[in-house]
């Protein structure tokens, strides 16, 4: 580690106070270890070798955000609550609200181990039956999530379904806002408002009400390390709640390429991959129905869902180009998004227009 990565792992675990916490819960061991795994830009994820048991510590990044927008007991609920229930989520270990440990909640899962597929696929999947079936694992378990009897499990009062699809525009159209406060001094994007008002007057009245993931996509799954393609854990729950299963769908798909599409707008390399549009794969109308069957819903808005979906990524775009803009992040990809965030828009606005259709 670099003296900054060094400076930056203290603050966001004392290893003894750590250490002392597994012994009192787990038993003390001759081996321990704490590593930090770096994938991922929200909560803070730490591998901890515990003698004989591998696991994992999520908590929030340090600093003002820790008590607002990263809330990990959030997250934990959710996994324990759907421990016993056919979605595939890591097994829970403990959580704590004890600030005097690592200085802010966090939670203890088991290690899942396999791959999460991030730009490209892996060597041992690269049949055509294997090819179909990672899309077709991704969408039947996002059906799952959606078919969980959240009441049953004890999540009725997680959310409030009612309203959600409509909230869920303000929120974004809030964020971007902010934003714009700043960035438009730079540049403006005048697609984008175009799309925030088809949006706000498009927004669907009827929906199934269910758990709902919030970010649920091809890197926040694990495939087992065999074959065939199995998803055998399902991550970052923080944005989960209950809501509309349509906008999971929607995010999904927002990620999923076809052969017929554009490329990916190229200033979000970072943020996207389309191997996907190669042969073999299924479609996103294949996942559609796919998923329509499984649930037995039906997505009549495909046009509204894909196209909030990418004015929510453009809306994170445009806030990390203000922060950028702030001089509050040293992130290389926040530049980006002066040119990432126009082209983000303009596939929102395509989406809308049928330019591209699912």
């Amino acid at each position: 580690m670099t003296e900054s990565d060094e400076d930056y792992f203290a603050r966001i675990v004392d290893e003894e106070k750590l250490a002392a916490y597994f012994e009192d819960h787990l038993g003390a061991v001759e081996e321990y270890d704490v590593r930090h795994h770096k994938e991922g830009h929200s909560n803070e994820t730490l591998f901890v070798t515990w003698g004989e048991q591998e696991l994992v510590v999520r908590r929030p990044p340090p600093g003002e955000t820790a008590d607002n927008a990263h809330d990990v007991l959030r997250e934990f609920e959710v996994i324990d609550a759907l421990q016993d229930t056919s979605v595939e989520v890591p097994t829970t270990v403990a959580s704590s609200a004890d600030h005097s440990i690592l200085g802010s909640d966090f939670y203890v899962m088991e290690r899942e181990e396999g791959t999460v597929i991030r730009t490209e696929e892996p060597e041992r999947f690269a049949t055509p039956e294997y090819r179909e079936r990672i899309g077709a694992e991704l969408v039947d378990r996002l059906a799952e999530i959606h078919q969980v009897d959240y009441e049953d499990i004890g999540l009725g009062d997680f959310g409030y379904p009612e309203g959600f699809t409509e909230r869920q525009v303000e929120t974004w159209t809030e964020q971007l806002q902010w934003a714009f406060s700043v960035t438009t001094e730079e540049r403006e994007v005048p697609v984008l408002h175009d799309v925030m008002a088809w949006l706000e007057d498009n927004v669907p009245e009827e929906y199934p009400h269910t758990l709902v993931h919030g970010d649920y996509k091809l890197d926040n799954v694990m495939f087992g390390p065999g074959t065939p393609p199995e998803i055998v854990s399902i991550f970052d729950w923080e944005m989960a709640t209950l809501g509309d299963p349509f906008t999971d769908l929607g995010w999904m798909l927002s990620y999923w390429w076809d052969g017929k599409d554009p490329a990916p707008p190229d200033a979000t390399e970072s943020l996207t991959t389309n191997f996907m549009a190669g042969p073999d794969y299924l479609t996103r109308e294949e996942l559609v129905d796919r998923y329509e069957a499984a649930t037995g819903f039906e997505f009549d808005n495909p046009r509204f869902y894909r196209a909030l979906a990418v004015y929510k990524l453009a809306g994170l775009g445009e806030m990390f180009f203000r922060r950028y803009l702030e001089g509050n992040s040293d992130d290389p990809m926040y530049p980006k998004m002066r040119h990432g965030v126009p082209q983000l828009a303009d596939r929102a606005q395509r989406i809308i227009d049928g330019e591209e259709p699912l």
